[in-house]
């Protein structure tokens, strides 16, 4: 086992892998940026290194800064989290060519499968259905072609794209130059590359994902599916295990094509296989594999029982999974609710600013995942998430009241958050049925507007 781990991130999940570490009797080494300087894994961290100025350009994304911290720390390890450079192969690289561990998967699997051109091409060498596409491609006039031979509509997307960014919908080929150009553009800035491939646009999809887990030692195995069809422009709100639409017949379907992909990588820490699935349930698609852990990951520790930051650590240390994961069964249901520091009804807006009050809800099955507390200043320079709430139940129906009693309990005083919105969901009867798919959060936006 480790004896020092750097952990290269901010915000709830540092805090979450301190605490991991703190578990496992690891040592934990925070890095933080100027802003950051009164956060909570600044403070419970046994060791604390400021990298740089608040934007994250010039911190968390400072690669040598990272590294530097490391060696004068002397910590054997480094744990990524998700975000900035957790699927940075050259960071892998270099974490390797320092002697420092980097828990994750290898440089040249982080390579093969961020690249989403290159992953839908694995995906079809290994028998995992993918919807219908094309190549890289080599400007806009060669999309427009591969566009009418795939058929409208198509989804364009930037091969080194994330989080929504580099990604347009067409759906007739009058706006398709334009919206490519778009598309490589944004991906160009964001990224640094504006590659761009075509898929079809699969209407009404659900949005599901395998979490998916393999060591050195031969084992390969998948935790269950989530459900995280609840979004709004590509940004997940809400997020559930078991996925309510799913039959047992498709999740073995799914389960398999996910163990067989990463056997076939030699795959080795956590990872998730996104899949659009259809809205009769009954065809699934491979849309990409992200090589680190999820937001969303605590709904499947709470139905799975296993912890995955933990298991994570022990992989990338040489030890085999848990003997209790590899046994783990299915149990109960869990939702998330992401927190975030926004204002719903003003399009989403930022909310930056001191926190006068937080109360977090408690209970029975209610886990909430922070940095937050009351005095806190949320930052503006960085990713509006300020909480997870999860709820685990026996049943769903149990879950959802679970978590209409939770968001009722929560006390934020100071700063905007999309509580309320989440709470109209989950009061929603399509939510309660289950009857919702990628469009739904978009479709109860306009209607809210029209009324």
């Amino acid at each position: 086992m480790f004896k020092r781990v750097l952990v290269a991130n901010r915000g709830e999940i540092a805090l979450r892998i301190i605490r991991a570490c703190r578990e496992l009797g690891v040592e934990s080494v925070a890095v933080y940026s100027e802003a950051d300087v009164d956060s909570m894994h600044v403070q419970l961290a046994d060791e604390a290194v400021c990298i740089g100025p608040a934007a994250g350009k010039e911190s968390y994304l400072k690669a040598d800064r990272i590294i530097a911290a490391a060696e004068i720390t002397e910590a054997d390890a480094i744990h990524p989290g998700y975000g900035f450079l957790s699927e940075n192969a050259d960071f892998a690289e270099i974490c390797d060519s320092c002697k420092v561990r980097f828990i994750g998967p290898s440089a040249e699997v982080i390579s093969k499968m961020g690249d989403k051109a290159t992953a839908r091409a694995t995906a079809i060498a290994n028998g995992v259905p993918i919807t219908p596409g094309s190549d890289i491609l080599a400007d806009e006039n060669e999309g427009l072609e591969e566009a009418r031979r795939i058929g409208f509509p198509v989804m364009i997307k930037a091969t080194a794209g994330g989080g929504g960014r580099g990604m347009r919908p067409c759906f007739d080929e009058r706006d398709f130059i334009n919206l490519y150009r778009a598309a490589s553009n944004e991906a160009q800035a964001a990224f640094g590359n504006g590659d761009c491939y075509l898929e079809k646009l699969v209407l009404n999809p659900h949005h599901i994902e395998f979490q998916v887990l393999g060591d050195q030692h031969g084992n390969f195995i998948h935790l269950g599916e989530r459900d995280c069809s609840m979004q709004r422009r590509n940004q997940k709100i809400i997020e559930e295990c078991p996925s309510p639409l799913l039959t047992p017949e498709l999740r073995k379907r799914m389960g398999e094509a996910s163990v067989s992909l990463i056997q076939a990588i030699g795959y080795e820490n956590a990872g998730t296989i996104e899949y659009l699935v259809d809205d009769k349930a009954e065809n699934f698609y491979f849309m990409e594999m992200n090589t680190r852990i999820q937001v969303e990951h605590p709904v499947t520790e709470e139905v799975m029982g296993c912890e995955l930051i933990k298991e994570q650590i022990r992989i990338a240390a040489g030890m085999p999974l848990s003997a209790h994961v590899l046994k783990s069964r299915p149990r109960g249901h869990s939702i998330e609710c992401r927190i975030n520091a926004e204002d719903p009804y003003m399009n989403f807006t930022p909310s930056p600013g001191p926190i006068h009050l937080w109360y977090a809800p408690g209970g029975k099955g209610v886990r909430v995942d922070t940095h937050v507390y009351s005095g806190y200043t949320v930052p503006p320079y960085y990713d509006s998430m300020i909480a997870k709430l999860i709820v685990t139940a026996a049943t769903r129906k149990v879950a959802i009241a679970r978590m209409k009693r939770a968001l009722g309990e929560f006390m934020i005083r100071g700063i905007k958050t999309t509580i309320p919105f989440q709470q109209e969901i989950i009061d929603h009867p399509d939510f309660q049925e289950g009857n919702y798919d990628i469009g739904w959060v978009q479709r109860f936006l306009d209607e809210k507007k029209g009324e």
